[in-house]
């Protein structure tokens, strides 16, 4: 055999031994950054993993103390309280939260000669812009001008309107009205009929319209 058939001889030797290795190495490194990664991965939850649990626990304990405010808040409002307005103007009866407060206008001046203001804790002044808990009133005005009033609200969809009978008043049907009770208000107005004049029961937040369904609405009653 000749020098260079045996040098030939040997490359292919080496090609065939360098190929594995090569693939060897190449799933050596392969494996080590597998490794490493999920060494990583583990390292990272044991670390965090107080951390972790510490904030999970954090949130689960302020949404039950939350829940348990509001219980107590609900079960604060009881008993309610209880406004009965002048025989003259249909010895209105209006139950509210004992966490609120009121302030009533009955002299029987002007355009409302019953205006009621209610709010939780005190009543801000009349001119401060707050949209009231609940707002009493009874007005000089027939109740059919008082409806008409709500046609072009109503025509345009900015609120709707809906047949409301009183629980307490036999005999009364009324006019609800959903959604804008006022320019740029939002709210739930009532409109009862009170002969020559209208009663108006409304609310201007979406905050209290629980309080309206839940306790103001069911126990309201008046003398038409």
């Amino acid at each position: 055999m000749s020098y260079t058939q045996s040098v030939r001889r040997d490359e292919r030797g080496m090609n065939t031994l360098l190929v594995p290795l090569i693939i060897s190495i190449i799933l050596f490194f392969a494996m080590a950054g597998f490794g490493i990664w999920s060494f990583m991965s583990r390292q990272d939850y044991k670390d965090n993993t107080d951390q972790k649990v510490a904030a999970a626990v954090a949130v689960a304990v302020k949404e039950t103390q939350t829940e348990k405010d509001n219980e107590f808040a609900e079960k604060e409002k009881n008993p309610l309280k209880t406004y009965q307005g002048p025989s003259d103007l249909g010895s209105i009866i209006v139950k509210y939260p004992k966490t609120w407060s009121s302030y009533v206008d009955s002299s029987g001046r002007g355009s409302a000669p019953l205006d009621g203001y209610f709010y939780p804790t005190t009543v801000p002044g009349t001119n401060s812009g707050t949209a009231y808990s609940l707002r009493v009133q009874v007005v000089e005005r027939s109740f059919s001008d008082e409806v008409r009033a709500y046609d072009s609200s109503i025509k345009n969809g900015k609120s709707s309107a809906s047949a409301y009978q009183p629980v307490n008043v036999s005999g009364v049907v009324g006019v609800r009205v959903d959604g804008e009770i006022r320019s740029q208000q939002q709210g739930i107005m009532v409109l009862l009929p009170l002969r020559d004049k209208t009663v108006k029961l409304f609310v201007e937040s979406d905050q209290f319209y629980n309080d309206f369904e839940k306790n103001i609405l069911p126990n309201f009653s008046f003398i038409p």
